[in-house]
């Protein structure tokens, strides 16, 4: 058996945030942290490079934190970075330990043996996921609803994003569809419908997973990363979810 990648001086491969007060709500922030574990060093990545949003979603770990407070909810951040191993892909997911991001080598991936993969899953992926499972378990019989946090970039390869959010949806889009409606009404903001990205069952893990495996509505929500760099972006999208969330999901139930 292959030597433990987590030692005792590395952080816990996620962080569980318990309700506060009854909430409809679970969030989720898979790429919130940029935690690398020591016997990996920087995977060969220059330092500067893991201030990138090739090593976290910049901004959404402070969005996370914030919408918390507002709403009580319980809150499971992942803590390590995802060029370590991406939470949000399948285990054995081709681009979940990728070899070069965004035009960035990763050295340490390119390297891995199977066994490195297989360590990442057993000690960050499972564990992060199974936290994920435990908490919608423990909320048998409550009505509940799963919100993925993410961020994106202004502009890839050359090709500006207009959108300040996008909502991301597959097989259920009721949530979806309400909350681009209600942005929308906001009159102030370009909203995605399936941008930047499109969810599906072979591009992302835990809304099929968590969600739509066992029939729960939910949302994942992308939030512009140049409007959430700073706390007090971070405070003011948090106010303008916190308000919109609830009412949609009234709109649900009703």
């Amino acid at each position: 058996m292959s030597l433990p990648l987590l030692g005792a001086d590395d952080p816990a491969p996620f962080l569980l945030f318990p309700e506060t007060r009854p909430s409809p709500f679970v969030l989720v922030s898979d790429h919130a942290g940029k935690a690398v574990p020591r016997t990996l060093g920087f995977l060969g990545v220059q330092e500067a490079e893991w201030q990138r949003h090739i090593a976290w979603d910049i901004g959404i770990l402070g969005v996370g934190r914030a919408l918390h407070e507002r709403l009580g909810s319980t809150l499971i951040e992942q803590v390590y970075s995802r060029l370590v191993i991406d939470c949000n892909r399948a285990p054995g997911h081709p681009t979940s330990m990728p070899h070069v991001s965004d035009g960035t080598p990763v050295p340490g991936n390119s390297a891995a043996p199977l066994q490195c993969r297989a360590r990442c899953e057993r000690e960050i992926l499972h564990p992060y996921h199974d936290a994920i499972a435990e908490a919608l378990l423990e909320r048998a019989g409550r009505p509940t609803a799963l919100i993925a946090l993410h961020s994106f970039t202004p502009e890839m390869a050359g090709v500006k994003r207009p959108w300040q959010i996008g909502i991301l949806h597959h097989k259920d889009s009721r949530l979806a569809q309400a909350m681009i409606e209600m942005l929308r009404a906001e009159g102030d903001l370009c909203v995605g419908d399936n941008e930047p990205y499109v969810l599906t069952d072979s591009n992302e893990y835990t809304v099929p997973r968590h969600a739509e495996a066992n029939g729960l509505p939910y949302l994942e929500i992308e939030l512009r990363q140049d409007l959430i760099a700073d706390e007090a972006g971070q405070r003011e999208w948090a106010a303008r979810l916190a308000r919109l969330l609830p009412q949609v999901w009234e709109k649900l139930a009703a």
